[in-house]
């Protein structure tokens, strides 16, 4: 496109503030630290995340762990297939045809409980490199990103 010298360039937007830009290139970096450290366990970190949670909170819909991880159903069902095949979960009909119920087994609890030590060493680095009073805001501010958004 030919541009006349007086006039003004098309603004463009500065990736140094694009809030899209700043929080995956974030997330890619901490998602590497945890993933290095879980690396021995075979988990990635969604699938940590997955099995924590139906820990603390028993037996879920597939659409019901969706919500709770921000993730679409679709992601969540591609994410659970693996722990299913590994069986350290199950999967089977909920209360009617369309719902999935997932649940833990003794094999992901025994999974889960031997992950926890490498899942508290990526959490010890990356507090020791940002703060853990600061880590501990950035959690509260990210939880408002996602109630906000």
């Amino acid at each position: 496109m030919h541009r006349n010298k007086g006039s003004p360039k098309p603004e463009r937007p500065e990736p140094a503030i694009c809030n899209c830009l700043a929080l995956r290139q974030a997330a890619r970096h901490a998602t590497a630290l945890y993933e290095r450290h879980l690396a021995p366990t075979g988990l990635t970190s969604p699938q940590y995340s997955i099995l924590a949670k139906l820990t603390r909170l028993g037996p879920q819909s597939i659409n019901a762990l969706a919500a709770m991880m921000v993730m679409d159903r679709t992601t969540t069902t591609r994410a659970v297939r693996p722990l299913a095949r590994d069986k350290l979960v199950a999967v089977a009909r909920g209360e009617d045809e369309r719902t999935r119920m997932v649940r833990i087994t003794p094999a992901g609890e025994a999974r889960i409980e031997a992950a926890a030590a490498h899942w508290r060493a990526a959490q010890t680095e990356f507090e020791a490199a940002y703060g853990a009073d600061a880590a501990e805001r950035l959690r509260k501010d990210l939880a408002r990103v996602v109630a906000a958004t």
